[in-house]
């Protein structure tokens, strides 16, 4: 209690009312693959053109998916993503030394051999100051040979190939207490490199592009492992990667790991799923691998709640060569899920949704948006399984459309993926918003506070429309006091509050009864 030794007026301020529970994000994917280019610490990005700037464009599908499912998860709706980028065993650092300037690039691979660094004199010195240069740092999809300098304006242009990537820092200096030092200039902005001291600061001396190519940037003889996508915990000089990275990040809401359908990676499928289960506040979207055909053999390969599989393929448009490619749906389907979650809510089932940024016509050689053309009498079989599929609804108008929302359990209650999501959202909600309580005597007045913060929070909720009911007291209830502790938990220090909810769950069978209607004949 204050204390109020002296006379005087004493201005305090008191808490009044409940604490006030903010809903948690659900939206937010984690994705994990082999990328063009890009650090190997998980980096969140917000559009397509960022991951580009970052990562490299679109890669061979034959080398990872990741890249073409983060286009698909923007091109549906979604607006953030941690990617993790994974690195093959064996993956080098490639650098090259200005002494005392040394220049490494942000990730592992070959890459880093195609960047290229200049340092000239800045166009501004202080006199009196510290020594000014000027930083340029260039990266080539595949670089010229002989290389030409792309800024020698005594070549015409059209004899000077430009770099994908380019960089510049101007009146950078050595001083650590200059806004314009080298070292927090470059590293808070650069896309391409790190740089640091060999054996202390110093001025760079002029070099040109030509003699300025990092070395050493070697992709690794291998191809990546299950063991490379979990990834590693983070120690003293690197950070913590792939799976094991995304683990740490609690804002990933959505978990999906496109090059789960290659034969060597298939282990991952269940690795992705032992984090969503372990964690429980994150979904894990699957996929099948491609050419399964066989409906009859087409079936989920462990149950569980915290996931859902999607079938069959898909084709999207490739820029790079004006022609298609199919791909797994994993990132198509992640972004569905960011854009019901934003538009509607967590509680409205991810399906019934047009797919987006796929073929919207059949090519020659029969070659649809589709991998599989599925039937309602296909859908059927396997829609009982717990199996997801992508259907085609052009010839009634609708496109090609996610029809199915059911996670992989074998448990009713967890049929639906929006119940189990919504159980996550209130879940993670209520435990972050109650953290205030640690510590609070174990008594009435911090039960009713308990009872009211978690009460207006899921009105809110049910006045979304994310609970069933036509009255508050219909679609949940509260319970916290001496129904729910013993004396002996108590003492011990534990609050039990009891919360029970009745969520809504998706129309999934539309039946509409019709009757014919005799009319009767009536008395003059």
């Amino acid at each position: 209690m204050p204390e109020y030794l002296s006379p005087g007026v004493y201005i305090e301020e008191v808490r009044s009312g409940p604490v006030p529970i903010e809903g948690v994000g659900t939206s937010t994917a984690g994705l994990v693959g082999q990328t063009a280019r890009g650090p190997v610490a998980p980096k969140l990005v917000s559009s397509f053109t960022e991951f580009e700037r970052w990562y490299g464009g679109l890669t061979d599908p034959d080398v990872s998916f990741l890249s073409w499912a983060v286009q698909g998860f923007f091109a549906n709706g979604g607006q953030r993503a941690f990617i993790a980028r994974v690195p093959r065993a064996g993956a080098a650092l490639a650098q090259f030394t200005i002494d005392p300037l040394v220049v490494t690039a942000i990730g592992p691979g070959a890459f880093g051999s195609n960047i290229f660094v200049r340092v000239v004199d800045a166009t501004q010195q202080v006199a009196g100051g510290p020594p000014r240069f000027r930083l340029t740092v260039v990266y080539y999809d595949r670089p010229p040979d002989p290389f030409v300098d792309p800024f020698d304006r005594t070549i015409p242009i059209r004899d000077r190939p430009q770099p994908r990537v380019t960089e510049d820092w101007d009146n950078l200096t050595i001083d650590p207490d200059d806004t314009s030092y080298v070292l927090t200039t470059v590293n808070s902005s650069s896309t391409l490199v790190r740089v640091g001291w060999s054996n202390g600061p110093g001025r760079p001396a002029n070099t040109d592009f030509a003699d300025g190519r990092l070395d050493g940037g070697d992709d690794g003889a291998d191809e990546p492992t299950v063991a490379d996508y979990v990834g590693t915990t983070a120690t003293a000089d690197d950070p913590a990667t792939g799976l094991t990275a995304l683990e740490l990040i609690d804002e990933v809401a959505i978990l999906c790991v496109p090059d789960e359908v290659r034969g060597p990676l298939a282990a991952i499928s269940d690795l992705v799923l032992q984090q969503c289960e372990q964690l429980k506040d994150r979904f894990a979207v699957l996929q099948f691998a491609q050419g399964q055909s066989d409906i009859e053999s087409l079936r989920i390969d462990r149950p569980s709640i915290y996931g859902a599989k999607y079938w069959p393929w898909i084709r999207v448009f490739d820029p790079r060569n004006q022609g298609v490619q199919l791909i797994p749906p994993g990132g198509h389907v992640v972004g569905i899920y960011a854009r019901t979650d934003i538009l509607r809510g967590v509680h409205k089932a991810p399906a019934n949704e047009d797919v987006r940024g796929i073929m919207t016509r059949d090519l020659p050689g029969a070659l649809g948006p589709l991998e599989f053309k599925i039937t309602k009498e296909d859908h059927d079989i396997i829609n009982p399984r717990g199996i997801c599929v992508i259907r085609d609804f052009r010839a009634d108008g609708r496109g090609i459309r996610v029809w199915g929302a059911r996670t992989m359990a074998d448990d009713p209650q967890w049929r639906y993926i929006n119940v189990r999501r919504l159980f996550i959202y209130l879940e993670e909600s209520i435990d972050q918003g109650t953290q205030f309580v640690v510590f609070e005597p174990n008594y009435e007045a911090t039960w009713a506070i308990v009872r009211r913060s978690i009460t207006n929070f899921l009105t809110r909720v049910w006045r979304d429309g994310a609970l069933a009911g036509i009255t508050p007291e219909e679609a949940f209830f509260v319970k916290c006091d001496r129904t729910t502790m013993t004396p002996d938990d108590i003492d011990n220090g534990r609050l039990i509050c009891l919360v029970g909810v009745a969520p809504v769950k998706p129309a999934e069978f539309v039946i509409f009864r019709f009757s014919q209607k005799t009319i009767e004949a009536q008395a003059a």
